[in-house]
């Protein structure tokens, strides 16, 4: 049997045993734990330092914001999360009550009025969830998604994914315009219907659906190349880009796109029973943005992964507030300390136990309780202080003086 790896730039065949060795080569992992050589094909980019600090308490707004005070205005809610101690807000660009994107695309002026509001907080990104959603929609979804746009533009699908680029433009304008470098999506689905392989599926069809979906938003992509701006695709369940493998085929299908890019939630790898710390290790250099959700899964003998079409309280799998489900947050922000990533942790809070403004107020102390300070100094230096500094710090070599300990000279 065949078994492909990708390579720096190219597939790598990789030939296995057969005959009487076959089923146990069958038996061994179907697919390989890494992507390998990206920073070798795609970068030319500015490499991250190995240990940097990330940036945090922040709060998505898109699960708090109400037509009720506090939470009723930009001012008032960024207001309310100051209160808690959150240091940035993630605003939803689709909520009005908060934004009015098309105006923020066009108007400097206008941004700048958008920061005032906020209390003297930090705005983390604009999320794009909702709007990316409609890129790509599969016709099975055009009544539920058609929730999603105006609705003079719902029964049009034509329509509607015309508006969702125009909105992605803003979005893209948007937050340009307010200095900031990344956006988080969703990707839409074309193909989420056939994640079962049953009925077959037909050859060619998985390859043709992610040459579509990148087709779609290859003008998208290209607009936030233009600005500078990162698209930050959340692996998300009901999107096409669900975990590592439909992300790889994403990626390779819009040519590489540098403008490509991850949305890491944890909470959608437990749910599916993937390794949320080896991801990191594996996609380090396409996370830009972080939204901290916790979830647990509890299987039994009567339901399991898929849910069987129960509510979420009722679901083996669900989400939790931060710190109430299976999630090691220690574990995930030591490895992404370790990659380099020093952009915002964003608590997303959504739980079918607790109450939202518990959550809320139990998020911003959780974040600040896993924030690592990167250290400046080897934690070993005591044992070289007799050492000149430049060799106990590296940044020089003593190629004498290492032959001598050696026992050449």
């Amino acid at each position: 049997m065949i078994r492909y790896l990708l390579s720096a730039c190219e597939p790598v065949c990789v030939r296995t045993r057969t005959g009487r060795h076959a089923q146990a080569e069958l038996m061994k992992p179907a697919v390989t734990n890494t992507y390998i050589g990206l920073s070798a094909c795609r970068h030319a980019q500015a490499e991250r330092s190995f240990m940097s600090g990330i940036k945090g308490p922040a709060i998505f707004l898109a699960q708090f914001a109400d037509d009720k005070p506090p939470f009723n205005s930009l001012e008032n809610i960024s207001s309310w999360a100051k209160s808690l101690g959150y240091k940035g807000v993630q605003i939803p660009a689709w909520d009005k009550r908060l934004i009015d994107i098309d105006k923020a695309a066009s108007s400097r002026s206008y941004c700048e009025e958008i920061r005032s509001r906020c209390s003297s907080i930090e705005i983390t990104e604009l999320a794009s969830h909702l709007f990316g959603q409609l890129i790509a929609v599969h016709p099975a979804y055009d009544e539920l998604f058609d929730a999603f746009t105006e609705p003079s533009l719902r029964n049009n699908p034509k329509a509607r994914q015309k508006w969702a680029v125009e909105k992605m433009t803003a979005v893209i304008k948007a937050s340009a315009n307010l200095g900031l470098k990344t956006v988080p999506t969703f990707s839409g689905a074309l193909l989420w219907h056939l994640m079962y392989p049953w009925p077959q599926r037909p050859a060619g069809i998985v390859e043709e659906g992610f040459k579509a979906l990148a087709s779609l938003w290859k003008p998208v992509l290209n607009t936030a190349s233009d600005y500078g701006i990162d698209l930050a695709y959340e692996i998300h369940p009901g999107e096409d880009l669900h975990d590592g493998v439909t992300f790889e085929k994403f990626f390779e299908a819009t040519g590489r796109h540098k403008s490509v890019n991850i949305l890491y939630d944890p909470s959608h790898f437990v749910l599916q029973c993937l390794d949320y710390i080896g991801f990191i290790h594996i996609y380090g250099e396409f996370i830009k943005a972080f939204h901290v959700k916790d979830a647990e899964l509890r299987l039994s003998g009567r339901s399991g992964v898929y849910g069987g079409y129960q509510n979420w309280k009722e679901r083996p799998g669900r989400f939790r507030s931060p710190g109430d489900g299976d999630i090691d947050f220690k574990k995930v922000f030591t490895a992404l300390t370790e990659i380099g990533y020093s952009s915002w942790a964003v608590i997303e809070w959504e739980c079918c136990i607790k109450d939202a403004e518990q959550g809320a107020k139990e998020g911003a102390l959780f974040i600040e309780s896993h924030l690592i300070k990167t250290p400046e100094k080897s934690f070993d230096d005591f044992a070289g202080s007799a050492l000149p500094v430049r060799v106990r710090t590296q940044t020089g070599t003593d190629k004498k003086r290492n032959r001598k300990i050696l026992g050449l000279e």
